[in-house]
């Protein structure tokens, strides 16, 4: 049974956490072990308040097979947490999977992973933020990246998308088609379908 580590910080974006974790969660017949991941075992607030509770803390172990990485505003690109940042990079070169919505991804390019690599990001905030990661090879118009074994997204709502191409990827085309209509969820399967990037005057 897979595990996945899905990390929360105070003011994580709601829908960049539990859209993903609505697809990548309990839908197969090898259910995933998922374990919500902070700094401290004290409840973690989203950008709106509400309060999800801490399984495991960084000090409880980097293994595990897939990572998730949720946005918002309130990522911490400046100045960097550095025990966060030491986690994910220990983490994210244990697993088979990382991936990162949104702001996520900029956080998780702040730690070198991405240098060299194809990522995307929220196309609203794309030009403010993308400075944070200056080697990584950012694509402006993209719904999601696929590159290795990191999944980036653009903001928001597409973080889900991206959650269904990885379980496309580990449970075949079929079983990432019956969670989309389990959830009765329009999937966007183009990864380069992207009308707010023109949107957002980045093409």
């Amino acid at each position: 049974m897979p595990t996945l580590a899905a990390l929360v910080f105070p003011g994580f974006e709601t829908l960049d956490f539990y859209g993903p974790i609505e697809m990548l969660g309990g839908h197969t017949p090898n259910d995933m072990t998922i374990s919500i991941v902070a700094e401290t075992l004290d409840p973690v607030p989203s950008v709106h308040e509400t309060r999800t509770a801490v399984d495991r803390t960084f000090g409880n172990g980097t293994d595990y097979d897939l990572v998730l990485i949720p946005g918002g505003d309130a990522a911490p690109l400046d100045p960097i947490n550095p025990a966060l940042n030491d986690w994910i990079i220990e983490t994210s070169q244990n697993a088979q999977i990382v991936m990162a919505v949104c702001t996520g991804t900029v956080l998780l390019a702040t730690t070198g992973l991405l240098d060299g690599r194809r990522a995307t990001t929220n196309k609203k905030d794309f030009t403010a933020t993308v400075h944070h990661g200056p080697n990584t090879n950012w694509v402006k118009q993209a719904r999601w990246i696929e590159d290795g074994k990191y999944f980036t997204s653009s903001g928001v709502s597409a973080g889900m998308d991206m959650a269904l191409a990885v379980m496309a990827k580990l449970y075949g085309q079929e079983a990432a088609d019956e969670i989309a209509l389990g959830t009765e969820y329009e999937w966007h399967q183009d990864p380069i379908w992207d009308p707010f990037a023109q949107s957002a005057g980045l093409v």
